[in-house]
């Protein structure tokens, strides 16, 4: 039988455990799937195959439309994305630029994505906007980049 300083000892050794991987350094991808304001994002990113990249080396810069961004997208629209892979995957990378921007280092102008277009970015004071989308909450830090969510999904131009 073990003493009850032994259960305290082994119980206590699992629950830092458990604390240290819940509060471990996560990714990009781990820290979209761990917000429940971006599960409707989270859900496009695993169906389109873009999670591992995100969970790679990096540096990324997210720009990632909430719930409620996605709400305003016309039901067609959502899915033709369904049953279109690479129209999908565009989209998505369309959100990803390259290289770690915290909102202090972002300045107004073009931004070149992870898909080849340009984002148009725009600074004032604090207010940053990105294609006419509201940063809504900036600077969510991950291990391999940075999350900044915005109001509007944004729809790449046509190639």
């Amino acid at each position: 039988m073990f003493s009850r300083r032994t259960l305290f000892a082994v119980a206590a050794t699992a629950l830092v455990s458990a604390c240290a991987s819940m509060s471990g350094p996560k990714t990009v991808a781990d820290t979209l799937a761990a917000n429940p304001s971006l599960s409707t994002l989270n859900g496009l990113v695993v169906q389109a195959g873009m999670a591992p990249t995100l969970q790679g080396a990096g540096p990324f810069t997210l720009f990632a439309p909430t719930n409620d961004a996605f709400k305003a997208v016309p039901q067609k629209t959502m899915e033709a994305l369904a049953k279109d892979p690479a129209m999908l995957k565009d989209l998505l990378a369309f959100h990803v630029v390259p290289g770690r921007m915290a909102s202090a280092d972002i300045k107004s102008g073009p931004v070149k994505t992870v898909n080849g277009a340009s984002l148009a970015v725009a600074k004032a004071g604090d207010f940053v906007t990105v294609e006419d989308g509201m940063v809504q909450n900036a600077n969510i830090t991950a291990t391999n980049g940075v999350i900044h969510t915005v109001d509007r999904v944004m729809i790449p131009p046509a190639k």
